[in-house]
């Protein structure tokens, strides 16, 4: 497989065998951002992104432990939003609009010399209404989704599981992903792990871990 990205100290590649990339904000526009900016009257996007991953609600929800109608009722409540849990669900269930442009022609390209899967905190909701019915997802060699393995990033314990569960240590596993957090969670298990954001940045990253050719 390809030479990838440096060791940590410069001396030496590291060789990637499998490339996972996060869906929403990578491969896949993710439009709740701003909603909930706007809901929650946060205007400091890392902020919001830190109160949603710690969120009791959110984890749940991406952990398929609470139902729809539980999830809803709970956001309303911790978040404080002016909004029903009816119409908040309505609208969560909107935030999700579709691969980006380029993101089926990368993950090609990316399969022609290596392994593809994702890795990502998602729910019941947002799988059945729209990502179970775009073909990009059926692309993919490895499937890791929060609420079928009932966890969530950034906890290590999930980036333990999807190690134990692939065929290659984990250093040899690149890792793409929108948040910070998430990148710190997965290098900690080992995981050669970069943050980006949109299919430009992802490429740019693929070709700095020689995974495509610049």
């Amino acid at each position: 497989m390809a030479s990838g990205l440096d060791d940590g100290e410069g001396s030496r590649p590291v060789d990637i065998d499998i490339v996972l990339f996060d869906l929403g904000g990578v491969l896949i526009d993710f439009g709740g951002v701003e909603a909930m900016q706007t809901l929650a009257a946060i205007d400091d996007e890392e902020l919001l992104w830190h109160r949603w991953l710690s969120c009791p609600w959110v984890r749940r929800f991406e952990c398929g432990d609470c139902s729809n109608a539980e999830f809803a009722t709970g956001m309303v409540a911790e978040w404080e939003l002016d909004i029903t849990p009816e119409d908040f669900l309505d609208q969560f269930g909107s935030w999700l609009g579709g691969p980006l442009p380029g993101a089926e022609a990368l993950l090609d390209q990316v399969r022609r010399t290596h392994p593809a899967g994702c890795l990502s905190n998602t729910n019941a909701l947002h799988w059945d209404q729209n990502f179970a019915q775009w073909p990009i997802l059926d692309a993919f060699d490895f499937r890791f989704l929060s609420f079928q393995l009932g966890i969530v990033k950034p906890d290590r314990a999930l980036f333990e599981r999807v190690a134990q569960l692939l065929p290659v240590d984990a250093h040899r596993v690149l890792f793409l992903d929108d948040n910070l957090v998430n990148v710190d969670g997965a290098q900690e298990v080992g995981f050669v792990a970069t943050r980006v954001r949109g299919v430009d940045e992802a490429r740019d990253a693929l070709v700095a871990a020689g995974v495509l050719d610049g």
